[in-house]
């Protein structure tokens, strides 16, 4: 047949015999056997169009002769994948078999668990999913193909999957320092907070992982549920971002549900996302200038113990975005006044940006990018001159004391004129008895 050219050209043996046969009749059609020929049914040749897939299909091991297309697709599917395959033994002997003292978190579909691989004694985050959210192999398979090609300094890398039977499992690096709420909330008493210049560094690499994910990345990935619980921090303080991509993992096929606002992001999801449910890059840019903003002033997206208009932190941040005289409101008391007045000014302005109302007013993360890669690189204003101490004023005079002042000094006077008077006195007294004297020599 020509649509078959690799099978139109050739003879099967029971085609061959049938030519050699002087007695098969010159117009007898392949697809039709002459009556009078009845082979036996392992030996009968079956249609050129229906014989093409067997033929094309990689023969089952054991030595089936026809493979199931389902077991090609995996095994196509499982050649993409650039992370490790383990099995599901494997990952239970890692964790103790996944024993709650080794459970470190859980969303809305997966619980994660601390292990460590047997083989090569590495620590990682084991990530068991719902085994109920895929039909298949394939949806799984196709999603975990696309999360092992992404790969940036500022992503959690993927290390490996398990796909046994109806177990879905991902394994992750482990990255130790915890996340992003574990260093800015409920500090211990030891704990030093975060300074101005760490937290833009981390504002700054949390960007540039979601910048790969929306620009670089093929195809484009849309991470749904940012958010400072999915930042995670190494032993350098360096983020990570993690869980990106699990809900085009739902989304790829089965019955895995899509992950919803209301599924821990209450606070951070963009106002289209929540009326729509439909995460964009634009949603992930909101959600980005929510954590922005959690940085800045050390607040919770959501927190039930502050006042009913400040539990909201955007809520609470809107009023001071309208006066840049208020920007130093927004500050952490924990950081002080240990920042650079100008690099506030600019990430409350880009903060505010990337949380306004209409998605297509806020920036690309590209832009975000290049504004905090400059913040980054502005040291923190340096300290006021320390003032010198401060002469003691010299004491008021006590009208009192200035009283009795002028009292001795009038006093001090007064005897003065005394001494003055009797000396005249003794003059004169001289004087009257040096005359008398004279007197009584005359007479």
């Amino acid at each position: 047949m020509s649509c078959f050219p690799c099978f139109g050209g050739g003879k099967s043996k029971n085609d061959d015999a049938d030519a050699e046969g002087p007695d098969a009749p010159a117009t007898a059609s392949n697809m039709t056997p002459p009556p009078m020929v009845q082979a036996p049914a392992a030996y009968s040749p079956a249609p050129a169009a229906s014989a093409a897939p067997s033929a094309a299909a990689p023969p089952k091991p054991g030595g089936a002769n026809n493979a199931d297309p389902s077991s090609v697709d995996d095994a196509s599917l499982r050649a993409a994948i650039t992370a490790q395959a383990f099995a599901f033994r494997e990952l239970a002997a890692a964790t103790d078999h996944f024993t709650p003292y080794n459970l470190v978190g859980e969303g809305g579909f997966f619980r994660v668990y601390k292990g460590k691989l047997e083989k090569s004694g590495q620590t990682v985050a084991i990530k068991q999913l719902d085994k109920h959210g895929f039909q298949d192999n394939k949806a799984f398979l196709t999603g975990v193909a696309k999360l092992s090609q992404l790969h940036h300094e500022n992503l959690v890398d993927i290390v490996g999957y398990c796909a046994d039977g109806d177990q879905r499992l991902l394994v992750y690096e482990s990255v130790p320092a915890g996340t992003l709420e574990d260093h800015l909330y409920d500090l211990s008493a030891g704990k030093k907070p975060m300074d101005w210049c760490t937290r833009m560094k981390v504002a700054y690499g949390a960007a540039q992982g979601l910048e790969y994910l929306h620009e670089k990345a093929n195809p484009p990935v849309v991470y749904g549920e940012f958010k400072a619980s999915h930042i995670l921090l190494d032993e350098s303080l360096t983020p990570k971002l993690s869980d990106f991509g699990l809900a085009q993992l739902g989304q790829a096929g089965g019955s895995m549900p899509v992950a919803s606002p209301m599924m821990g992001s209450f606070g951070c999801a963009a106002p289209e996302y929540d009326r729509s449910g439909q995460a964009t890059m634009k949603s992930d840019v909101y959600s980005f200038g929510v954590v922005l903003v959690q940085l800045i002033s050390g607040r919770r997206a959501v927190d039930t113990s502050k006042p009913v208009a400040e539990q909201n932190v955007v809520t609470w941040a809107m009023p001071m975005f309208k006066d840049q005289k208020r920007y130093h409101e927004l500050v952490d008391p924990l950081i002080k006044t240990e920042y650079p007045a100008k690099a506030l000014n600019q990430v409350v302005a880009m903060a505010a940006m990337c949380l306004q109302e209409e998605d297509s007013v806020r920036p690309l993360m590209a832009d975000v990018v290049m504004t905090l890669g400059f913040l980054t690189s502005m040291p923190p204003d340096p300290p006021a001159p320390v003032a010198p101490p401060a002469t003691a004023p010299e004491p008021k005079k006590d009208k009192g004391r200035s009283d009795d002042h002028s009292d001795s000094s009038s006093e001090s006077s007064d005897d003065d004129e005394g001494n003055e008077d009797e000396e005249e006195e003794e003059e004169a007294d001289e004087l009257y008895t040096s005359r008398s004297r004279s007197n009584d020599t005359s007479r």
